[in-house]
C-alpha cells in the first residue's frame, strides 16, 4: 500500500505564483505613476493575499504561498534587493516561443555584492507566516543562485572570474536562509531556471562552448550544494527547475539528461519540482539518478491553459515515473506557478483554482495502487 505523504512537498502540491487580481495590477499601475502611495498599495496587496490565503485552504492544499502578488516577476524583485546589484533596463526583454518578449528589465553587479538584512522578502514572508496560522503550512519561494550565473550579470570589474562570484553568492544565500528561518520559516523553495538553460536543446556547443557549459555547470551544483550543506537541519528546502514561463510561453526545451546525474545524484534537495507537462521535458528516464533522499513532484498539469487534464491519464504517467522513483516519494503539482511575472498566464483566475482543486479531488484516485 501507498503510504500517504504529510511531510512538505505535500502529495499535492504547487509551485507557488498565482495569477494577480485586476485590482491589484490596476494598483500597482497607479502607483507606478504616483497616483497612489506605497502604504495604499501595500493595504491592497495585504488584502488580496488574506484572501487567495483561505482560498488555498478552502481547495485543501496544505501549503500555502502569497501567490508572489508583491513581486512582479518571480526573480527580478528579490535579486534587486541584493546589496551590490541594479536595476536596469536593456535593449530587448527575455524571449520565449512565439515571438513573444517581456518587458525588457534586468540586474547587474554594481559592487561586490552582500545579504541585505532588510530586504523587503523578509517582510512578505513575516505577513504570509502570521495569517496561514497554525492549520496549514507556509511556503515561500526564492531564485537560485544559479540565477546570477545567466550573462551580463556578473561584470568583470566587480568580480573578474565566476570562482570569486560563486563564493560571495553562496555567503549571501547561507545568511539569507537563516534569516528565513529564523521568522520562522520552514519550506523555502529555490526556484532555479539555470538548470533548465543548461539542459536545453542547442545551448551546449551551439551557443556556449563545452568547456565553458562543463563550468557553468561545476559551479551551479556547488552553489546548490554549498546552501543544502548549510541549511538548517528541519528546514525543508526544494527546488523548481523551470524552462521559462510568461504568458503561456516558454523559453526552452529539451530533457534533463544533461545535467540529471548532477541534479538527481549529486544534489540533495528535500524535494525537485520538475516541469513534465509536455513533450517539451523529454521522459522519465532521467530519474534513474535520483537518490531517493527526497520526494519528486511531477509537474504533470499544466499551468499555461484552463483545460483540465484527464485523471487517467495522470495517474498513468505517474506509475510510468514510479518505474523509477517508489511511488511513496512522489508527488503531484501543476509543472510552473500560474504567474512567474504578475502578466500571468492567459487563464482566468476561476480556471486556476479549478486546476488545483482538480488534483486536491482526486488525489486517492491518482495515487491508488
Amino acid at each position: 500500500m501507498t503510504k500517504v505523504i504529510q511531510t512538505a512537498p505535500y502529495r499535492i502540491d504547487h509551485v507557488g505564483s498565482l495569477l494577480r487580481p485586476e485590482i491589484l495590477k490596476s494598483s500597482r499601475s497607479a502607483f507606478e505613476k504616483g497616483e497612489i502611495s506605497k502604504s495604499q498599495l501595500k493595504n491592497i496587496e495585504d488584502q488580496e493575499i488574506k484572501r487567495i490565503i483561505e482560498k488555498q485552504k478552502e481547495i485543501g492544499l496544505k501549503a500555502i504561498t502569497d501567490g508572489e502578488f508583491r513581486r512582479g516577476w518571480w526573480h527580478l524583485d528579490f535579486m534587486w534587493g541584493i546589496n551590490g546589484m541594479e536595476k536596469y533596463r536593456k535593449e530587448h526583454g527575455y524571449k520565449f516561443a512565439g515571438d513573444i518578449e517581456s518587458e525588457p528589465l534586468d540586474v547587474r553587479t554594481i559592487d561586490k555584492i552582500s545579504w541585505n538584512k532588510n530586504h523587503e522578502f523578509l517582510d512578505h514572508f513575516k505577513f504570509l507566516q502570521n495569517f496561514v496560522g497554525e492549520d496549514a503550512v507556509s511556503k515561500f519561494s526564492i531564485p537560485s543562485p544559479n540565477q546570477f550565473l545567466h550573462e551580463g550579470i556578473r561584470r568583470n570589474e566587480h568580480y573578474p572570474t565566476i570562482e570569486l562570484f560563486c563564493k560571495d553568492l553562496r555567503k549571501v544565500y547561507n545568511e539569507a536562509i537563516q534569516d528565513f528561518y529564523d521568522l520562522g520559516c520552514r519550506y523555502l523553495q529555490i526556484d532555479d531556471v539555470f538548470w533548465g538553460f543548461l539542459a536545453a536543446d542547442g545551448i551546449k556547443d551551439e551557443l556556449i562552448p563545452e568547456e565553458e557549459w562543463e563550468l557553468l555547470k561545476k559551479m551551479a551544483k556547488e552553489n546548490i550544494q554549498d546552501i543544502i550543506y548549510n541549511k538548517p537541519e528541519d528546514l525543508t528546502l526544494t527546488t523548481h527547475v523551470c524552462r521559462g514561463n510568461y504568458r503561456s510561453s516558454y523559453a526552452a526545451a529539451g530533457p534533463y539528461y544533461p545535467v540529471a546525474k548532477e541534479l538527481f545524484e549529486e544534489i540533495s534537495y528535500d524535494g525537485y519540482f520538475l516541469e513534465y507537462d509536455d513533450d517539451r521535458s523529454g521522459d522519465f528516464g532521467p530519474l534513474k539518478y535520483f537518490t531517493g533522499k527526497g520526494k519528486i513532484v511531477l509537474g504533470l498539469m499544466t499551468s499555461k491553459f484552463p483545460e483540465l487534464e484527464d485523471v487517467e491519464v495522470l495517474k498513468a504517467r505517474i506509475n510510468e515515473a514510479a518505474k523509477y522513483v517508489p511511488k511513496s516519494q512522489i508527488c503531484i503539482s501543476p509543472q510552473c506557478g500560474f504567474a512567474s511575472t504578475e502578466e500571468g498566464n492567459i487563464l482566468t483566475e476561476e480556471e486556476q483554482w479549478k486546476k488545483l482543486a482538480h488534483l486536491v479531488d482526486h488525489v486517492n484516485t491518482l495515487f491508488a495502487d
